[in-house]
């Protein structure tokens, strides 16, 4: 059982409880549980009812989608820290995608109903989170317009940028290293492309020493030099 310090420090660390205080905080901590999942189980699948919201306490979470073929396209791999998904404490609906325990996972769960009956007596707080979800929101346009404008290398420039940000350790020499490893059809699916296509821009990327493959199989990455690759 975690204490509720542990379990305030976890949530406050996603954007949507950021702005609350501890006294905010305390009924929200009240509806929330813990449990524990073994890698390569599912948490939900897409088009499961909607009943909980997920926080990640340990381990990594690789949210995908499936088309009508069964081709799958990974939306995201979460991280400690993070929440999925994100829109589901307010829309009525089932659940987008599917959710698979990558890593063991320890997470965190507030039974979305419960947690409607809270915001209906604490409005104050509703116009707080409502003001984070319209910065989640600017950043979901400012990824589609990404795919719009944009070339296939400057999709994949920007992928790798987003997931330095999401999941790099910054180095002595100033440089950052991707946590989490990726295959090469991992990164395809989270932009629509190819394997083959990653794999050739990564290698056009590491002639350039804009990035560097570890033996370990982490990527270095100069994110200056690849900032400016955008311009």
């Amino acid at each position: 059982m975690m204490h509720s310090l542990s379990i305030q420090g976890l949530l406050q660390k996603v954007p949507l409880f950021k702005d609350l205080t501890d006294e905010e905080m305390k009924p929200i901590i009240e509806l929330a549980q813990t449990r524990a999942y073994r890698k390569g189980t599912h948490i939900f699948m897409q088009g499961d009812p909607l009943t909980n919201v997920y926080f990640i306490h340990e381990g990594t979470i690789k949210i995908y989608k499936t088309d009508i073929h069964g081709k799958e396209q990974i939306v995201n791999i979460l991280q400690p820290g993070q929440m999925f998904p994100h829109q589901g404490f307010f829309r009525q609906d089932d659940y987008p995608a599917h959710a698979e325990v990558s890593q063991d996972a320890v997470l965190i769960y507030i039974p979305i109903q419960k947690f409607e009956t809270f915001l209906i007596n604490h409005p104050e707080i509703s116009v707080k989170l409502f003001r984070v979800l319209g910065d989640l929101i600017v950043d979901l346009q400012k990824r589609l317009g990404e795919q719009i404008l944009h070339n296939t290398y400057e999709q994949i420039v920007m992928l790798l940028l987003r997931l330095t940000d999401s999941h790099g350790i910054e180095t002595d020499d100033g440089k950052y290293k991707l946590k989490t490893n990726f295959t090469n059809r991992e990164l395809a699916n989270m932009i629509g492309s190819s394997r083959e296509t990653i794999s050739r821009t990564l290698t056009q990327l590491k002639k350039q020493n804009l990035i560097t493959t570890q033996q370990s199989g982490d990527i270095l990455i100069d994110k200056d030099a690849l900032e400016d690759e955008l311009f």
